[in-house]
């Protein structure tokens, strides 16, 4: 029998690039006792493997192969159902943490037993925090609100972020400490989602559970921007709106008024082509720039 671990780290990659390798090292130079599961949703890049290569010495890091790319929620699925630990922190491949970090969202779990989910503030290299990180449930009135930068209240908080532990509707997905008996009450992420908006799914399920989503305001992390978006910018769009769409018509109760999904519906898909020419720009623009790099 496997030994409980205080946690199991669990890392989708799906050619997530080099950023992939540090967060890698990053978590295996921690001293808390860990497992780390890495879950490859059909990378082309070879970074898995080779992450696999090189610690292969470690026993703390075992790397899952998945044939075709399963969407992050599923993958994150199969990751924990590997997994040994009393607690599972999800995290984003280009998220940097450490061990003060680590220890610091295990010990806030273990003295908050109605905390079904926490999250840290993910920062950008200039310690700009994400809104993500702070935010409620995106309900249709809110979303608007921020959308069309309306007063009243939109879907982020508004302020700056306490340095303090406190009670949110929703934190952000790129790191996501629970602990396991929640994750399996709740049977994981839903995995209808493809890529986005399931970890405010999620948080919305913790609460409807009666467990509390609680965001480590003192707890800052690095969030980079690896590949897998930059790359495919409207795959990741589409998957996005989707994901949108299917957030509204489980929890919002405005979709229970047809001719209010009939427009929420037409203007998420109408918002995603309209960002098409401007994600086909910058991606050209970016491609070029590589080109003229390796000249």
């Amino acid at each position: 029998m496997s030994p409980v671990l205080p946690v199991s780290v669990v890392v989708v990659a799906a050619d997530s690039g080099p950023t992939l390798r540090d967060c890698v090292r990053r978590v295996l130079a921690c001293n808390v006792p860990l497992e780390m599961i890495l879950v490859d949703n059909a990378s082309g890049d070879g970074i898995p493997q080779a992450i696999a290569r090189a610690h292969e010495s470690d026993a703390r890091l075992r790397v899952i192969y998945n044939h075709a790319n399963l969407g992050f929620g599923p993958a994150v699925n199969r990751g924990v159902a590997q997994a040994h630990g009393k607690s599972v922190l999800v995290l984003n491949p280009d998220c940097l943490i450490d061990n003060a970090t680590l220890q610091r969202l295990i010990d806030t779990l273990a003295t908050h037993p109605r905390a079904g989910v926490i999250g840290a503030v993910v920062c950008d290299e200039n310690g700009v925090p994400d809104p993500a990180s702070y935010r409620r449930d995106p309900l249709l009135q809110r979303s608007l609100n921020t959308m069309f930068n309306r007063p009243g209240e939109g879907v982020n908080m508004e302020g700056p972020i306490p340095h303090a532990l406190v009670e949110v509707e929703a934190v952000s997905g790129a790191l996501m400490l629970l602990p396991r008996r929640v994750f399996d009450y709740l049977a994981g992420f839903d995995e209808d989602y493809f890529l986005h908006c399931e970890d405010l799914d999620l948080c919305r399920r913790v609460r409807d559970a009666s467990y509390k989503v609680m965001l480590a305001g003192d707890v800052r992390v690095l969030h980079g921007k690896g590949s897998s978006s930059r790359h495919r910018p409207v795959f990741v769009s589409r998957h996005k709106h989707r994901g949108m769409w299917r957030w509204f018509r489980k929890f919002d109760p405005q979709a229970r008024k047809p001719w209010v999904s009939a427009l929420v519906w037409v203007g998420i898909w109408t918002h995603f082509l309209l960002q098409i020419p401007g994600q086909l720009i910058r991606l050209a623009k970016r491609k070029a720039t590589r080109e003229d790099a390796n000249a």
